[in-house]
């Protein structure tokens, strides 16, 4: 999949996977080689191939960043109607996961922007104590620039949905 053709597809993804579990999964490597995942509610995509994260919470992370800067993010779609349409129908409407690829850059102050596009994300929960507490102090951010866009293929259920998919191995 081209990054830059299919970028409004997989922002839409994304951004069903965000509205069925309010996180991503964040693979990185840590010094001893081992994998680890970290959950991620802030990420943001913009133009193709881009996006960055609010660096608040992350213990882990940043120090597998500082030896290696490779990411991979897995985003799903959890909602259950979604899987649920799906399992009757015996076929997807859309791809059920999607993974992205990438590098990440330094942490840095986020800009009056990037702040602005978190706090419209998450302006819903703004009344509330949790967002006081977690959200309203987002600072630091971290940008990524995303070099390859892998779909979770679950076999026919998937098949066809780019249309490139015709020359995948599904069995």
């Amino acid at each position: 999949m081209d990054i830059h053709e299919n970028w409004t597809d997989v922002k839409t993804i994304f951004r069903e996977s965000f509205k069925s579990s309010f996180h991503y999964a964040v693979a990185t490597v840590n010094e001893n080689g081992e994998p680890h995942v970290t959950p991620i509610g802030s990420l943001i995509l913009g133009k193709p191939g881009f996006g960055f994260y609010f660096e608040k919470f992350t213990r882990q992370l940043p120090r597998n960043l500082d030896n290696n800067k490779q990411v991979c993010i897995l985003a799903v779609n959890s909602s259950r109607w979604f899987w649920l349409k799906s399992l009757l129908g015996g076929r997807f409407s859309g791809f059920p996961a999607i993974r992205l690829y990438g590098m990440a850059g330094e942490s840095r102050p986020a800009s009056d922007k990037e702040i602005a596009l978190w706090q419209k994300r998450v302006k819903q929960a703004r009344f509330t104590r949790g967002h006081a507490l977690m959200w309203r102090e987002m600072s630091l951010v971290r940008e990524i620039q995303f070099t390859r866009i892998d779909p979770v293929h679950i076999g026919e259920m998937t098949y066809g949905l780019w249309q490139k998919d015709a020359n995948i191995d599904h069995g």
